[in-house]
């Protein structure tokens, strides 16, 4: 590539170092761009330092009290004796702070120049640092998202995901409001730390958005954990009284907490960056308007990752960033595919799938097949625990592909993964009926499944 190194400082100048930035600069520097990279708070972004990461290290030390109980039926005598939450936050706390020199260190490998602080556009090459000032060839916005919360009485009094991965003690009972893939796994780390749940949401079900069997086996699994599900509820306010936070409901109920947290959605973090300065154009949720290149409507501004909010997921954010790098300094053009995008959820037992749901497999083939099996996982034969998985194909009646597979039970996301490049490839129910299962393991159900439902 040709440097613009007469006109400009750098060639490229991301804006925020998370999943999407840190991906996009680093192949921009090697492909021999002159890089560099603002962030004001740790390197990494959502995903390693504040989002997917410690949450699913929490998740982890959630799953071993269910562990200790089923290893009785197993010939186990465990002598549990108790749990240090405080532990767990240190002992995350100091994964954290690796991965965050991990990423530093990624950065300075690939020549890419770190500028600590918050970056705020001048105009279509500027940027403004503090008080330093520097000029680029490209500007690439990717700052991600941040949570939302309601403006209610007493909302000050709440929490959201990025408190609650930093409390210094497990709550007694922990008040979660909201119903998508972060209430969910936090509904999930408090209860199988000890802690008494109550979620509250204001659909009738969890996770909107997906298959209307995987939200119903979510809850049912909940429930036996002992998670309080208060669906078609809204808190209208939160106060703070001796005995802890009471959250008054619209139903003329309330619910008494030591810790209320909300995860209600997030937001695209896309004020007071200068945007307007630029002539960058947002929405009407605040997220950066791009085409399928990931470029703005000024031609030298990119945005990759949650500010655009498109699929708000870290892979999605990666492969956004690196086909940005590779179209403006690797001579390789092409764009992120958004298509048959795999997604999980860290409950226990975990949710994953890829593809459309039943609902949006009628809307767009119009005739289809489903396929679901529900059984007693081969372990809790044994544990007696009262889990069960869920599997669910939809198949395409007309051209006999695989067009949706979903999953609740354990190592969903890891089986679904594999699934999903069956999917991604437009595998047919007869190619996924022709494979040998591999005996004994859930994942063969994916292939063993041949009644249809009706």
């Amino acid at each position: 590539m040709e440097s613009a190194k007469s006109t400009y400082d750098f060639d490229l100048f991301v804006l925020g170092a998370g999943s999407g930035g840190v991906r996009a600069s680093r192949i921009s520097a090697k492909a021999g761009a002159r890089v560099a990279i603002a962030e004001e708070s740790r390197v990494g972004g959502t995903c390693v330092i504040r989002g997917c990461i410690p949450k699913k290290l929490l998740v982890y030390a959630s799953h071993f009290s269910g562990d200790f109980e089923d290893s009785r039926n197993f010939g186990w005598s465990v002598d549990v004796k108790g749990f240090d939450w405080k532990k767990l936050i240190d002992n995350k706390d100091k994964e954290i702070d690796r991965l965050n020199g991990i990423y530093k260190n990624l950065l300075a490998g690939s020549g890419v120049k770190l500028i600590e602080g918050r970056a705020t556009l001048v105009d279509a090459h500027t940027v403004k640092v503090g008080d330093a000032t520097y000029t680029a060839e490209n500007i690439l916005v990717a700052v991600g998202s941040w949570p939302w919360v309601p403006t209610i009485p007493g909302i000050e009094h709440a929490i959201t995901s990025n408190e609650a991965l930093e409390l210094q003690e497990l709550p007694k009972h922990a008040i979660i409001v909201g119903a998508g893939y972060i209430a969910c796994e936090f509904a999930t780390i408090f209860s199988g730390c000890g802690a008494k749940v109550t979620q509250i949401f204001r659909k009738p079900y969890v996770l909107t958005g997906f298959d209307n069997d995987v939200q119903l086996a979510v809850m049912d699994e909940g429930k036996k954990q002992g998670i309080n599900f208060m669906p078609s509820t809204q808190v209208t306010a939160i106060e703070k009284t001796d005995a802890g936070y009471v959250c008054q409901l619209d139903n003329g109920q309330t619910v008494t907490g030591d810790v209320v947290m909300y995860a209600t959605g997030r937001v695209p973090n896309s004020a007071n960056l200068g945007l307007e300065n630029a002539g960058v154009k947002i929405d009407q949720q605040g997220a950066i308007v791009v085409d399928e290149w990931s470029r703005t409507s000024v031609p030298s501004i990119y945005a990759v990752g949650d500010i655009t909010n498109r699929i708000n997921l870290t892979p999605v954010a990666l492969a956004e960033g690196h086909a940005l790098a590779d179209t403006l300094y690797n001579n390789l053009p092409r764009t992120a595919d958004h298509t048959n995008v795999p997604s999980a959820v860290f409950t226990s037992p975990p949710v994953s799938c890829v593809g459309y749901t039943e609902t949006q497999a009628r809307q767009v083939y119009g005739e289809i097949d489903v396929y679901v099996s529900k059984f007693t996982p081969l372990r809790h034969t044994l544990s007696k625990r009262d889990e069960k998985t869920f599997m669910k194909l939809i198949v395409d009646r007309k051209t006999d592909r695989v067009v949706g597979a979903h999953m609740v039970g354990a190592d969903a996301p890891e089986i679904i993964q594999g699934v999903a490049i069956a999917v991604k490839c437009g595998a047919t129910k007869k190619q996924f009926d022709s494979t040998v299962g591999l005996h004994p393991s859930a994942a063969e159900e994916f292939v063993t499944m041949r009644t249809k439902r009706e």
